[in-house]
């Protein structure tokens, strides 16, 4: 981040509980690593794995989750999604097929929504996320009260795991945010310039121009002058970028035309 931004508040989650993310049978750690590192991008926190096959904790997963240590430190296990998900009063189930229960779908940005309203008044969700290969089963779509999908093209919908708790989370902090981004550039270290120092710069380039004879022919130096203007208004120029480009043009003005005596000397010489 650069020195001249700094965080702006608005980004900062109001209080509210982010959702759960539930992982049904994760057969890799290095996918659970990376659903821990989406997770905390966007700020959630609560990670539960049902029946990881390699077991936990995981090496893998620690180093796949890029410094989440915050969320694998806090991964609980459940021996079912039943257990899982007991604490919850509300569940959305992701899977990117046709299902036969009947539930409602939801695109991720309406699901974020609704676990924001719950998350605003305390109350506890989640998101549960099925196997690498298979995904969920309907036993386990069915806990869920409603279903999440993304708008994926039907032909190739299968999603990592980590993207599809990246693409929920993103439009959860969205929605919980209004949008806001993590930083924005300080205007206080570099404000506008005048529109007085605006037109001095205006004034010194084009004397500097008139000099080199650039307005050619002479008629067209109205025309010239204006889109040599627009150019720059459009812009919008700071106070230190005017003194910047002013010195630009004293420095052509006072170019130097003829060697300097060093130079000179080192021909003599040779």
């Amino acid at each position: 981040m650069s020195k001249n931004a700094k965080i702006d508040d608005a980004a900062r989650l109001p209080d509210i509980i982010p959702p759960a993310v539930i992982l049904c049978e994760p057969q890799l750690g290095e996918n659970i690593g990376t659903a821990a590192r989406a997770m905390a991008n966007f700020g959630w926190v609560d990670l539960r794995i049902v029946n990881p096959r390699d077991g936990w904790p995981s090496e893998k997963a620690r180093a796949a989750a890029s410094r989440a240590d915050h969320v694998i430190d806090k991964v609980q296990v459940f021996d079912s999604l039943e257990a899982a998900i007991a604490d919850l009063t509300f569940v959305f189930a992701t899977t990117a097929r046709s299902r036969e229960v009947p539930k409602p779908v939801r695109g991720p940005d309406e699901a974020a929504a609704k676990v924001v309203e719950n998350g605003l008044l305390g109350h506890r969700t989640g998101y549960i996320f099925g196997r690498e290969r298979w995904g969920l089963n309907n036993e386990e779509v069915a806990l869920a009260d409603e279903i999440v999908t993304l708008p994926v093209d039907p032909d190739f919908a299968s999603l990592n795991i980590a993207q599809a708790v990246l693409v929920c989370a993103y439009e959860w902090r969205k929605t919980a945010t209004g949008g806001a981004l993590p930083f924005r550039l300080s205007e206080e270290v570099h404000p506008p310039a005048s529109k007085e120092d605006v037109v001095r710069f205006f004034e010194h380039l084009e004397g500097a121009l008139d000099t080199v004879t650039f307005f050619r022919p002479p008629e067209r130096r109205p025309h010239m002058v204006r889109t040599l203007r627009n150019i720059f208004q459009k812009a919008e120029l700071t106070d230190q970028e005017v003194r910047a480009l002013r010195g630009v043009v004293a420095a052509l003005e006072r170019r130097q035309t003829r060697l300097r005596k060093d130079e000179s000397d080192n021909g003599d010489e040779a």
